[in-house]
């Protein structure tokens, strides 16, 4: 199993998206297999936190390609993306689900379940222990083992309320 370096993020947003399903996403003891993602790329789309332009809520957006923007919603859940392109162009990949794999009792534990345990971005999140406090601007723990999706599915984001003409959620 190979860790992705920074420059595999480094790279146009939807092609990083789609790469990054079927890699293998490690927070601490915990890790789980992409397998849903959305793309929110710069100021020109309407549903990406950056189309305000650059605040102290989505600043790590603006910043290098390959660390975790993780941002608190709806007043009670987070939410983790990481950053793509250049830096000073906000973009990232929303991560949406993952399909456990290490650190499954400490996943329940956090759930306080067994099942759909990171089948939403506010579930994964609690299953791996992320938080804004804690790992907002840290690199992102990612790795390749060779597990290739055999068909991608797009559709449009969730969620949202703008920016539904973009066919920018990809999932197998």
């Amino acid at each position: 199993m190979k860790k992705l370096n920074l420059a595999f993020f480094r790279r146009p947003t939807l092609q990083v998206t789609q790469d990054l399903l079927g890699k293998i996403l490690k927070v601490g003891d915990c890790s789980g297999r992409i397998n849903e993602v959305e793309a929110y790329i710069g100021q020109n789309d309407p549903a990406c936190h950056a189309a305000v332009g650059m605040t102290e809520r989505n600043r790590v957006m603006f910043g290098p390609a390959g660390h975790l923007y993780v941002y608190f919603t709806y007043g009670m859940y987070h939410c983790v993306n990481i950053v793509t392109e250049t830096e000073g162009f906000p973009a990232a990949v929303l991560i949406r689900s993952i399909e456990p794999l290490e650190g499954k009792g400490l996943m329940e534990k956090r759930r306080g379940r067994k099942e759909n345990l990171c089948n939403g971005p506010g579930k994964l999140c609690i299953a791996l222990g992320l938080s804004k406090d804690s790992h907002n601007g840290s690199e992102a723990d990612v790795y390749d083992d060779g597990f290739r999706p055999e068909k991608i599915h797009a559709s449009p984001r969730i969620g949202i309320k703008v920016g539904l003409d973009r066919n920018w959620r990809f999932y197998y």
